[in-house]
């Protein structure tokens, strides 16, 4: 991958499954989707190149279902909402995106599982997939992700964001039946709830 050439999904991928290495994007064999660097969770690898190609139609439709579980800093109220605001590059530093008026549509579901102190945790459905498009969201309603470097503040209990692809549903290729896979929250982020609760 570019810019971290050690340890990556895509090399662990390739050691395991070599024949990935002609499926889909050279620098992401056989992977069907992206997760934002420091996103934990459910990612998704097609066998061959015919299942690569039906996933992708699968996300580009808008027809999987995606799942996060973000913290942010606040109260976020109402319990329930949907984020509707377009994101493009941020005109004033290229390597962030932002909320901006000429940018692509972008849509963000939430319903908040509970509140811990100053704290909000979330279950976030994006109906899009726009680079960082849930972090943007969130920072743009003044909820910024915790631990997010980028759109927020450091946390002293995270060394990256707290966001985690918890749920990934999607039909099969092979069969067309309805599937979803769970990602429990790793040990990182399950401290950090219990520091801060």
């Amino acid at each position: 991958a570019p810019g971290h050439p050690a340890h990556t999904l895509v090399n662990a991928i390739l050691a395991h499954f070599p024949h990935l290495a002609d499926i889909g994007d050279s620098l992401r064999p056989g992977v069907v989707h992206r997760l934002d660097k420091d996103t934990s969770g459910v990612m998704l690898v097609a066998k061959n190149s015919a299942a690569q190609a039906d996933l992708a139609k699968q996300f580009k439709s808008h027809s999987v279902t995606k799942a996060y579980l973000a913290l942010v800093r606040g109260r976020l109220e109402p319990e329930n909402g949907i984020i509707e605001a377009d994101i493009g590059r941020d005109p004033h530093n290229r390597k962030r995106m932002a909320v901006v008026a000429a940018g692509r549509e972008a849509r963000t579901e939430y319903r908040v599982i509970r509140y811990i102190g100053g704290y909000t945790l979330l279950e976030v459905m994006p109906e899009t997939g726009r680079t960082h498009q849930i972090r943007v969201h969130l920072a743009a309603i003044g909820f910024p992700v915790v631990g997010d470097k980028v759109y927020g503040v450091k946390s002293p209990h995270l060394s990256r964001q707290f966001l985690h692809a918890s749920r990934l549903g999607f039909k099969l290729p092979s069969s067309g039946e309805y599937v979803e896979f769970e990602s429990e929250l790793p040990e990182d982020l399950a401290k950090a709830l219990e520091a801060i609760g």
